[in-house]
Order: C-alpha cells, then structure tokens, then sequence
C-alpha cells in the first residue's frame, strides 16, 4: 500500500484495479464477494442502494438486476458518475425522504443494500455508536420496503452493540450470516450484515 500523490488518500490493488474497471471506488470488490459468497443479487431485481456515493456499488448492482431491473440509490452527496438508464439517484437525508423512497420501490424491492458510514471523529467508541445508528436506520428502512424473502446487506463497524444489532436482523429474516471480505482494509473495524429471506 502507497500513498498517492495527493498526499492524503491511500493507494493500493483494489484502487488501482477500480480505476482499471471504471468503478469509482474499490468499495465495489466488497460487494463482489459478497455477491459470490450469498448472491443477494439476482437479474431483474429491485434494488435500494443506502449510502450510495460515489456510485460503485449501484453500477455494479445494475449490472448485475440488468436493463429489467431497477436501483434506487440515496445519499447526502450527489453521484456524479454516467448510470444505466434502470438507476435512479435521491439526493437528500432518508430519515427525511422515507416516502419519496416508497413511492420508488413500485411494489417493494427485492434487495437493500448499506455502505453507510458516519464522518469519523478517530475515537472508535464514538465512531461505533454513530455507525450503528445508521444501520439501525438501515435495518427500519429495510422492514419497511423489503419484499418477503428480500436481501439485506449492511456495513456495520463492531462495537457494544453490535450483537444486538445482529440479533435484530436474525429475528427479521429467515437467516444472518456476518460476513468480512478480502478488500476491506486490514485495519478495518467494519463487519458486514447479511439477512437473507425476509421473514
């Protein structure tokens, strides 16, 4: 691992090899092997992408549900990138926009995914807390749109609450797995959450 030239940002395989596949970000081999260990993404699926920018996982979702598909993402920040016409993007807060997201589920989706992460302040308790709110948000939102049977995937740093939050998720679906990919970073304190078959 190197820094860039920038002087701030830190390269390594999975920047570099994003930059190579015109993902904005190397969040999406996170997804990937998510992917590949669950498939919680399947052709034609519904798609709500939490957190969504800058955008590597709602293109890789749409690649994935295809032109019959759809991904709605949300996210404070715009995304700027080019998007397959079956993706739509909110921009805005969605404890704010919960029935704007509704309306654009058309019936509910099939999956909902959260790269969510809170500003970090350095302290990990603090860092912890704040993260967990946000899949809590995550997790409210999903039982509220989520077709039965859907798929939850969601970024969780561990802290007190963290197998709390796993057992919230447990008594929603049919399973939980958790789930680390390669590409996180190392240092990383980030867990995935997986609820398959929404109870």
């Amino acid at each position: 691992m190197k820094r860039s030239k920038s002087g701030n940002t830190w390269q390594d395989h999975y920047t570099r090899q994003a930059r190579k596949d015109k993902y904005p970000a190397r969040s999406v081999y996170k997804l990937k092997e998510i992917q590949q260990k669950n498939r919680v993404l399947n052709k034609g699926n519904a798609v709500l992408d939490l957190g969504c920018a800058p955008g590597s996982w709602l293109k890789y979702a749409a690649e994935v549900a295809g032109p019959g598909g759809r991904v709605v993402g949300i996210d404070l920040k715009p995304v700027t990138i080019d998007l397959p016409e079956q993706v739509r993007v909110l921009t805005g807060d969605i404890f704010e926009m919960l029935d704007q997201i509704q309306q654009e589920a058309q019936g509910g989706y099939h999956v909902v995914l959260s790269d969510m992460a809170p500003a970090t302040t350095g302290n990990k308790h603090v860092d912890a807390a704040r993260s967990m709110g946000l899949s809590e948000a995550a997790l409210y939102l999903a039982e509220q749109v989520l077709k039965p049977g859907g798929r939850f995937v969601c970024k969780v740093f561990q802290g007190p609450d963290f197998k709390a939050f796993t057992e919230q998720v447990r008594k929603s679906f049919q399973k939980q797995k958790l789930f680390k990919p390669r590409s996180s970073r190392k240092a990383s304190r980030e867990m995935f959450v997986i609820g398959l078959g929404r109870k």
